[in-house]
């Protein structure tokens, strides 16, 4: 898929027939929360934390966003989508002077640091038509005063009758849009004072507002409008979601958590969770943790908190933006199928684990489904213990394990997006052969890196030849075998594909791994 998403349309590009599958594709974070600016409800692809300062802002002490993206590339992270959601945020407003009227634009970005300037001119123009113009868009760094985007639309009309109304040509816009009252004389060129033919250009007569803290439900958004969590339908894939404290002194509540792991889920993701403020001991974490009910294999939880040397002040801080880091890092350098407890996935020397635990408690976070941050060589922490937070709460107790999870989940994932193109083909017993070999083939590279326990893996296909009793739609099954390093026993799953969505189930009484006929 592109990295820019379009308002409203979303583009899914499938991958070619018969093509090598991506044996480590580069793991894709999502973080959702506050910040100084950046569009609203839109998944942004970052690269950098220079991305992210560009498009979203600095640092901000009222939103623990912009410090998690910042762990998160300082950790090892490549791609992260950021989706900025606010609570009664507001866009700044510019007026431009139209012959006692004005023409009156609303920044599409609210926020108190998105600064938009105007401009009109009337260039190209003839002298007698008193109705067109042209109007220049510009967004500015409020901090070095550089222009960061601009925007130019020519030919531009006052009048709401006609075919090129300004208030309907910048309903494409990203930087602005016109409010009522309209104006009733074409928008006078924007000039300075003396210095007529001189370029000048239109501040905002209204600064914008960051709105206030975000409650669980600004998180969540709704799946109708596709805001807050729900905006990321508008991409993809993504492999780790994580939704940083909504505001300073505060923890994300359950209902976030609950609807974020749902979500997850359903895209084949991992939510990563912070311990709360009050859990000071591992007994209060494990306590805590039994009392809120988090049981899901797609729950990724740690404890401690961490104190940053230097800070100045003995706050605990969250570090699961950094936790995402280190998993991607982790992806691309051992594979998931490892245990994050490797050299080199520690946490930057700055940040220290707020408690020092014993043995014990180690064994009993584990057992309760959090991974325990350790003091580590060099002075750098690392995690320990590799589970999930699926303390028997679904079938397979093997999911327990971290690695064993996140391996299945990146496995099932790669696999539906490398075979989408088979449910638009003809259905034989030829298609069934090809995505066959295509699947095995990347079963012998994962296991030449180390992936599997042995080579003695099952791949069947019934690439549609059985179609579906209710006649509508071709459905694709792909029965997996295989038994994956850190696991003790070879795992069962079946991909069940259409053309209008995937699901996955765990087979109970699949083929013995003895019966494969390779």
């Amino acid at each position: 898929m592109s990295d820019a998403v379009d308002h409203g349309i979303t583009v899914t590009e499938i991958a070619a027939m018969d093509q090598p599958i991506d044996v480590c594709p580069e793991s894709t974070a999502a973080f959702i929360g506050r910040a100084l600016r950046g569009p609203l409800n839109t998944p942004v692809l970052v690269k950098n934390f220079a991305e992210f300062r560009r498009r979203f802002g600095d640092v901000w002490a009222r939103s623990s966003l912009g410090p998690a993206a910042k762990h998160f590339f300082e950790h090892g992270g490549n791609r992260l989508y950021v989706v900025r959601v606010a609570n009664n945020a507001r866009g700044a407003m510019l007026c431009l002077p139209a012959s006692g009227s004005a023409l009156v634009l609303r920044a599409v970005d609210p926020g108190s640091t998105e600064r938009i300037r105007a401009a009109v001119d009337y260039d190209g123009i003839d002298d007698d038509n008193a109705e067109l113009f042209n109007l220049t868009l510009q967004r500015v760094n409020p901090s070095t005063h550089t222009i960061i985007d601009q925007e130019y639309f020519k030919k531009l009309s006052w009048d709401e009758g006609s075919g090129s109304f300004v208030g309907n040509e910048l309903l494409t816009s990203d930087m602005a849009r016109v409010e009522h009252p309209y104006p009733t004389h074409r928008p006078e060129r924007t000039t300075t004072a003396g210095r007529p033919y001189e370029p000048a250009y239109v501040d905002h007569a209204q600064a914008g507002t960051d709105g206030t803290e975000l409650s669980d439900y600004d998180l969540i958004g709704s799946r109708h409008g596709r805001s807050a969590l729900f905006a990321l339908e508008q991409i993809e894939h993504f492999d780790l979601l994580y939704l940083p404290p909504p505001g300073k002194g505060r923890d994300l509540g359950p209902a976030a958590v609950l609807a974020a792991e749902m979500y997850g889920r359903e895209r084949g993701a991992m939510l990563i969770i912070d311990p709360l403020r009050e859990w000071t001991t591992a007994e209060s974490a494990i306590n805590g943790v039994r009392d809120l009910g988090y049981a899901s294999h797609n729950l990724l939880g740690y404890f401690p908190r961490v104190l940053e040397r230097g800070a100045g002040v003995n706050v605990t801080r969250p570090v699961g933006g950094a936790l995402a880091g280190l998993l991607c890092k982790q992806d691309r350098t051992y594979g998931p199928w490892q245990s994050l407890d490797q050299q080199g996935l520690g946490l930057h020397r700055r940040l220290q684990p707020a408690k020092v635990l014993s043995d014990e408690e180690e064994y009993l976070l584990a057992r309760a489904g959090l991974n325990v941050l350790v003091p580590g060589p060099a002075g750098k922490a690392r995690f320990a213990g590799s589970v999930t937070m699926g303390r028997g709460s679904e079938t397979d107790a093997r999911f327990v394990k971290l690695s064993v999870r996140r391996f299945c989940l990146q496995l099932i994932n790669t696999i539906y997006r490398a075979t989408r193109w088979a449910v638009f083909e003809s259905a034989d017993s030829t298609l069934a052969d090809r995505l066959r070999g295509q699947i095995l083939t990347l079963f012998d590279c994962l296991n030449d890196l180390g992936a599997f326990v042995s080579t003695e893996f099952i791949v069947q296909c019934d690439a549609g030849v059985s179609n579906r009793a209710d006649g509508q739609e071709r459905l694709i099954t792909i029965l997996l075998v295989f038994h994956p390093v850190g696991c003790e026993a070879p795992i069962s799953l079946t991909l069940h594909q259409t053309a209008s969505g995937f699901r996955v189930g765990s087979t109970a009484f699949g083929l013995s791994i003895r019966q494969s006929d390779r």
